[in-house]
């Protein structure tokens, strides 16, 4: 037993009472596991363990009886010597206890990170049609060698194979600091300790090896949810990259997962030729259209249409439709590759460092913001109210406000305020014209929701309808101004759809056609149930399973929003 106090006291006269081994150490909240003595908290996964802030005292007790005669004085004597001379004393064996603790916490924890890695690894282990089918592969089609190299040096010797593809062990970290305590903004710990642990996620790109014949491959492609800027420029990088693989059988299923099973709702042929323009609009060439038929009928139309790679181009919903068909494709051993590629501009897909049209709704909505500036600096007590996108999330308000640097009050789903008090929004308002003599509000549409009467209804999608934040703040701010006597100018702006009509701007043009690419490389490899999306700034592969657990949220204690708060100046309103 590791440093045993008990065993460093000097044995007193059998009539003594025997030394009492120390408390058994126990995990209590804000203490750590000691180890002296073997527990269940000992083994216990530092996961679930509360952070370590200090060791267990160790205090063998003394003990006399109550009616002593002359030899138990003389043992109880000797009892209270030893125990003086351990707790006098005792500094190398706490120190050395302690180091005894500090091993075992050290093995627990590793093994809580190892434990980590091992499901992490599990977890994002991507789905492979291989996982149903005993498939050979064969040497890739796609090369661009012939527009990079010569064919041979000056001796006639071949040039080396072009070196432009991604090995299959290659792998991206997912995240990059290192946090030191769960109280650093925007810390994500795996245990009390922050312990440091390589979440590594498959590298995105073109295989030397595929496992499909490129001439027998039909590929469909699929925009299903409502309107993003930069669809087209997906749909048209995917056809690209087909083409250079050398697929010919490309189609377009019109209007999302209702051209499955709609009548009168045929496929569209697709080339290069076709759809060589059409990123110079916004909207989508296919169509879009919410909800759709049960899984299994949409499988039935994959299977009777002979349909090997379907690319589906949506957001939360859309992926975890994409994700039951490959789910159903595999109970039924199809031969099917289905990826996804992430689009929504309210930027709320797990783990993702963005999705495509957000950049571009960002930058529409600050236009709208500058015109809620414009009007409301120009008039007389003017209050310029937007109300952006973000049905559960408040990146495009959160961002909007910051690029733009004209908002003075932001108000997102992810962080509760009040309207009226002493300490809510209107308030600060009367602040704002008394000291500026104008300001400019910006509202995420999921925002203050709970101030609100819930309709119940749903979408085609099954997404809650929610109740419209923008118009109720500007009836309250109306009536708040017109109860106190002072005139208050206020300018609503709610520009919803024409950010998501337009066409999508540089950033993003970017961002779609790396996903549009890797998609078709990730299909080919033989992967299916995957997204292809960025993290870290890398461009890689994940489990669609992983992504849609639950939307992605803004963190209130995250630096981004901070840096919100420092820009518009906002107090807390609640």
């Amino acid at each position: 037993m590791c440093c045993s106090p008990a065993s460093l006291c000097p044995p007193g006269p059998t009539t003594t009472p025997p030394l009492r081994r120390p408390p058994r150490a126990r995990c209590v909240e804000g203490r750590g596991a000691a180890s002296e003595y073997h527990s269940a908290a000992t083994t216990r996964s530092l996961c679930s363990t509360p952070f370590p802030h200090r060791s267990p005292v160790l205090r063998p007790r003394r003990r006399i009886p109550a009616s002593p005669s002359s030899a138990r004085v003389a043992a109880a004597l000797v009892h209270t010597a030893s125990v003086a001379a351990f707790n006098k004393g005792s500094n190398f064996i706490r120190l050395f206890s302690f180091k005894c603790q500090r091993v075992h916490l050290q093995e627990n924890k590793k093994a809580c990170s190892t434990k980590f890695q091992e499901d992490w690894d599990k977890r994002f282990n991507l789905p492979r049609i291989t996982d149903i089918y005993d498939l050979k592969p064969r040497p890739t089609t796609f090369s661009l060698k012939k527009n990079r190299s010569p064919a041979g040096d000056e001796n006639g010797t071949p040039m080396d194979k072009w070196n432009g593809y991604v090995n299959s062990d290659d792998r991206a970290l997912l995240k990059v600091i290192k946090y030191s305590s769960p109280n650093s903004a925007g810390a994500e710990c795996i245990d009390p300790d922050c312990s440091w642990v390589e979440q590594w996620v498959h590298r995105a790109g073109p295989r030397k090896e595929i496992y499909y014949e490129p001439e027998e491959v039909k590929a469909a492609i699929v925009t299903c949810g409502g309107l993003c800027p930069g669809l087209n420029d997906v749909i048209r990088q995917i056809v690209f990259t087909l083409e250079t693989y050398g697929v010919k059988n490309i189609v377009g299923i019109p209007f999302g997962y209702r051209g499955f099973f709609e009548k009168g709702l045929k496929e569209m042929p697709l080339s290069r030729h076709l759809v060589e323009n059409i990123n110079l609009a916004g909207g989508s060439f296919l169509g879009v259209s919410r909800g759709g038929a049960k899984t299994s009928e949409i499988v039935d139309s994959i299977q009777a249409r002979r349909i090997d790679m379907l690319f589906v181009l949506g957001g939360n919903g859309t992926h975890a439709g994409a994700n039951a068909i490959h789910e159903e494709c595999q109970k039924r051993k199809l031969k099917v590759s289905v990826v996804a590629v992430p689009k929504t501009i309210d930027n709320d897909i797990l783990l993702m460092d963005k999705t495509f049209g957000f950049d571009t709704a960002v930058e529409e909505a600050q236009r709208a913001i500058n015109s809620a500036y414009i009007e409301a600096r120009s008039a007389y007590h003017g209050i310029g109210l937007v109300k952006l996108m973000g049905r559960s999330s408040g990146f495009i308000a959160m961002h909007a406000s910051l690029s733009s640097g004209q908002v003075d009050v932001c108000l997102i789903p992810e962080v509760p305020f009040t309207l009226d008090g002493e300490y809510g929004v209107l308030r600060h308002l009367e602040h704002l014209l008394k000291t500026k003599g104008f300001c400019v509000v910006c509202v995420a549409e999921a925002a203050g929701q709970e101030l609100l009467q819930k309709s119940g209804a749903t979408d085609a999608s099954g997404n809650v309808i929610l109740s419209d934040i923008g118009v109720h703040m500007q009836q309250k701010i109306k009536m708040h101004f017109k109860d106190i006597g002072v005139p208050a100018d206020v300018k609503y702006i709610d520009p919803t759809y024409m950010v998501r009509a337009c066409r999508a701007n540089a950033s993003d043009a970017i961002l779609c056609t790396v996903l549009g690419q890797n998609a078709v490389h990730g299909a080919f490899a033989g992967f299916s149930g995957i997204t292809s999306c960025i993290c870290n700034t890398h461009y890689v592969y994940l489990p669609i399973t992983e992504v849609i657990t639950v939307p992605k949220r803004v963190n209130p204690n995250s630096r981004m929003w901070h840096r919100c708060l420092t820009s518009t100046g906002q107090p807390d309103f609640h």
